[in-house]
């Protein structure tokens, strides 16, 4: 079985990722606290909220990714084809 190496690079890219998505999701916190007028202790009772909805954002970002990199390999590998006939 082959073994899979993860590079320091792409682990700190996608820590950064999910950092963005928790910093995204934190003002939603904020905004329905206000928009709701409840009180604001919900702050630190509701981070397991927020916590997960800077998952589900994460997994949506990332599939989003992964249908534009399987959109540019299909055209690439396409474009190949087409020109290589010529």
């Amino acid at each position: 079985m082959r073994e899979f190496v993860i590079s320091p690079k792409y682990l700190k890219r996608e820590i950064l990722i999910l950092l963005f998505c928790f910093i995204f999701s934190f003002p939603l916190n904020i905004l329905g606290i206000i928009l709701y007028k409840t009180p604001w202790h919900e702050i630190f009772t509701q981070l397991g909220y927020v916590v997960i909805i800077s998952f589900v954002f994460y997994f949506t970002v990332t599939l989003l990714r992964l249908i534009i990199f399987l959109l540019y390999t299909f055209f690439k590998r396409l474009w190949g084809r087409l020109h290589s006939k010529a």
